[in-house]
Order: C-alpha cells, then structure tokens, then sequence
C-alpha cells in the first residue's frame, strides 16, 4: 500500500506544479480532490502534455482539466478484486475510496504481489550437480548412480538399513500392501484423517479399507480407536492383513502404544511418513518404526524430487522385492520372462539426482516451516477461538504444513469462509484432509471411533492448513498474518 499524502492536489496547483508532483512521487500520477478532500480524478502526465498542447502554460491551472470517471475501488476491496479492476482498465494503480468519498490509499500491482501458495518447492544449487552428473555420464534411463545413492542416504536418514527409489510415495504404499500378502475381501486397517493415497491401494490389490479415527492429542491415529477395532475384529473371528499408520502435516502418530497392539495381535504396520521426513518420535527418526515405512518426495512435500517416493525397511528381502515388483517383476532370465504381475514403479536417475541435492538441506527446510509455525502462533497470538495442531511432547513435526482449528462460535466464521476470505486475498490455504470414512467412494466402508464421535470429524469440519513452504519471506508471513488477523476481526 502506497501512501497518498504527497501526490494530492486540487484544481487551483499548476501545470508546473502537478508536474512536479508527478516527478518526485513516483507514483506517475497524482489525484485530483476537491476543498473537501473528496477524489475527482487521477491526472497523468500524459493528461499534462495534452493541456501543453492544447495551448496552456506551465504556470496555468488544472482548472481546464475535463471530468473524467477514474477507475476506483472501495477501501475494503480484496486483492483479487483489484488486480482484475487493474486487468481490465489496463492500469497500474488503483485509489481506494472510504465512505465519504476520500482517497484512503492507492494499491499498485507491486502493492498486489505474488500469489502466495500452499507449499512450494524449494530448490538449490547441490540439484544441478547431480542431474547434470547424471547427463554427463548420460544415466537417463531410470536407476543409475544417482537411484543408488539416494536409496543410501535416505536409509542412513531414517535410521533404517534398505530402502527402494520409487515413482510415488502411493506406489511405496502399494507395493507394501502387495507384499503383505493382501487379497480380495482381506481387511487393512488405515488412519481416516489422510489423503485418500494412504487408503486406495487397499482397494488396488481388492483389500477393504478398515478407517481408525484420530485422537485429538496429535490428529493422528487414536490408539483407543485402534484397540476397539482391534477387539471387535477378534471377536468377529478376522484379524486385519496390516495397520496403515499415517503420521499427519508432518508429526508422528503415537507409534509406542500402536505398535504394542500391532505386536499383540500379530499384525504387520506400514508407517506412512509421506509428510513427516525429518520429524521424529522419542527422537528416532520418522518412517523407521513400521515394518515397511514410506516417504514421498512430490512437488509440494519438504523436499522434493517433482515426484517420487521411497519405501524403507530393515527387512532386506522386502525391499528386493519391491525393486523386483517395481521393475516390471522380470525374471532373471535371458529373454524377458514375467512369472508375476509387475509395475512400472521405479524412480528415474535424474529424479534421485535432485532428490539427494535436496536431502542435504533437509534440516534447513525443517527448521525454516517450524520457523513459519512459530510465526503464525506469535502473529495470531490473543485472537480467541483458535487451536493449532498439538505437538505431544514425544512429538518433534516437521510442521510440513501449519494446521489448526477455530471454533466458528467463537470466531463467528468458520474455516471455510477463512479459506474463501483468504484466497481473495491471493493466499491460498486448504482444508484439512476430508476424513476417507467420509468419502463417497469409501461409503460402505467400516470407521471405528475414538469416542462416542469421531474426533477427526471436528477436526475437518473446523481445520485449515496455513501456506508453509521453506522460500516464504518474511513480507509474506506478515501479509498472511494480517490477512488472518483483519478477517477474524471483521466478525
């Protein structure tokens, strides 16, 4: 926003005089007001040279200045709104008008700036070297030195001992679920709050999604709700083919008590880490505690490879087998031999070259969105009605995304209209993850609560997620920041 106090004027200045104005504001124009103050019109120097040539002085007035309809925009106007007014009339600066007819400010398009979004990648220079390795030494093709090394580095990150490149952290998923054996009518036990990538690769290999409320201490997986689920299956005389545990906006599940279960009732546990790469549990590392666990490395993830994923485990044959599966499920033989059914789920050279550019900044990237957390809670502090998402003290997030929740009787607006309110401004947030037991397409499936209701109901219901990415300046923030602050105000 552009202060107006030196570029006002009134018909009685003169042609110097405006001309003046103009030169030193430099705002390449000036707005005309009547005695009271109340806007007229904006005058250009272009309008100038047209009274010069018309036959006027430098020392005359503007008072043959004719009446002209400027573009305007009232005060409250969003920064949509005005970028489009400023589309349309092909200009440059629009005056923004209170009630009484006077000029407040004037929004420039630099005043507008970028659309802020959600989570942006954050490149470097360490990406370069490798994919320029990779085209130097013309590994192209997918595998090569650089799949090989970032499956290294990845495992001695996660603290786990192997790890396979793979297209997608869904693929991971997928070939997990495969391996474990699942089949048409088996059932899997999945956390509801998630994208629906943690769920459909049940459905892949024909299993039926079991969905796990959340507890309200981490939004992730309720272990309550898991040992009702746990209990009613035994008694129904099944027991799930595996527990797809999600470890949500970047934090931990409470791993130890879901574990004991899992052990208890003899059932292997996925751990999708897709978000939370560099979070940690008790201080071990995110992705370690399942018998198979999965990152994802797509576009808008801490780091990224534009996309890509990656299954771990200290279980060497299953990630043989998933390197086997992902490769088409060729034979070793001479000629190409299929004995299984196979996917085309392997990570390029290429793609791991920048993966592991970006894995060298991967504490940076973390404390840079944790740094943005901290921002938004100290920014938004005082304003009532509003929960971020906890951090157990067992918990250490990546904060991958900064969630919280308002209470819209208490904020009279509901998340929402904040999510509307805020892409007016240009700012994009989200929701929350739409629960899967809420899914049309998972409607017949089975949810199991953690109370009398589902927790992750209300977490959906009044949750959104702030934009979070490691490259956002601090104008950014502060913009986002008063954003929030003026809707939750306007009440």
């Amino acid at each position: 926003m552009t202060d107006i106090q030196d570029f006002c004027s009134r018909r009685s200045a003169t042609i110097r005089d405006a001309m003046e104005i103009i030169n030193t504001s430099g705002m390449q124009m000036l707005l005309l007001v009547d005695a009271g103050g109340r806007f007229l019109r904006t005058v250009t120097d272009g309008d100038l040279r047209r009274l010069l040539l018309a036959g006027a002085g430098m020392g005359d007035s503007l008072e043959d200045l004719p009446d002209l309809a400027s573009v305007t925009a009232p005060e409250e106007v969003s920064r949509k709104a005005a970028l489009a007014l400023m589309d349309v009339h092909e200009i440059n600066h629009l005056p923004l008008i209170d009630s009484e007819g006077r000029v407040v400010r004037v929004l420039s398009r630099r005043d507008i700036g970028a659309p802020i979004l959600l989570s942006t990648p954050h490149m470097g220079e360490a990406e370069l070297h490798y994919v320029e390795e990779a085209f130097r030494t013309n590994w192209i093709a997918p595998l090569g030195p650089n799949v090989d090394a970032f499956e290294q580095e990845i495992a001695a990150r996660a603290g786990v001992k192997h790890a396979a490149a793979l297209s997608s952290g869904t693929a991971a998923i997928h070939l997990a679920v495969r391996m474990l054996g699942v089949k048409p009518g088996d059932k899997v036990f999945c956390s509801t709050l998630t994208f629906a990538a943690s769920a459909n690769p049940i459905v892949y290999e024909g299993g039926e999604p079991v969905f796990i409320d959340s507890e309200a201490d981490s939004w992730n997986m309720s272990p309550l709700a898991l040992e009702r689920a746990f209990e009613t299956a035994k008694a129904e005389g099944w027991m799930p083919k595996a527990v797809i545990v999600v470890n949500l906006y970047g934090q931990s599940a409470d791993m130890d008590p879901i574990l004991a279960l899992c052990d208890h009732y003899r059932v292997p546990m996925i751990e999708d880490a897709a978000e939370s790469l560099g979070a940690t549990y008790k201080g071990k590392a995110s992705g370690s505690f399942g018998l198979m666990g999965v990152f994802s490395f797509n576009g808008n993830k801490i780091i990224t490879t534009s996309g890509g994923g990656m299954l771990v485990s200290d279980d060497e044959a299953l990630i043989r087998q998933a390197r086997f599966l992902a490769t088409q499920a060729r034979d070793p033989a001479p000629h190409y031999q299929h004995s299984q059914i196979g996917f085309n789920y392997r990570m390029s050279n290429i793609l791991a070259g920048v993966g592991r550019g970006q894995l060298q900044v991967l504490g940076d990237r973390v404390e840079a969105r944790r740094a943005v957390h901290d921002a938004y809670r100290e920014g938004l502090s005082g304003l009532p009605g509003l929960e971020w998402q906890p951090e157990p003290e067992w918990s250490w997030s990546n904060r991958w995304l900064s969630a919280l929740t308002l209470d819209p009787e208490v904020t009279g607006v509901t998340a929402s209209e904040v999510v509307r309110r805020l892409a007016d401004e240009m700012i994009e947030a989200r929701p929350v993850w739409k629960p899967m037991h809420l899914q049309p397409v998972f409607a017949g499936c089975r949810h199991f609560s953690h109370g009398n209701a589902p927790v992750s109901d209300l977490i959906f219901e009044r949750g959104l997620c702030m934009p979070s990415g490691s490259n956002m300046t601090r104008a950014e923030i502060d913009r986002i920041i008063d954003a929030m602050r003026t809707i939750l105000k306007a009440r």
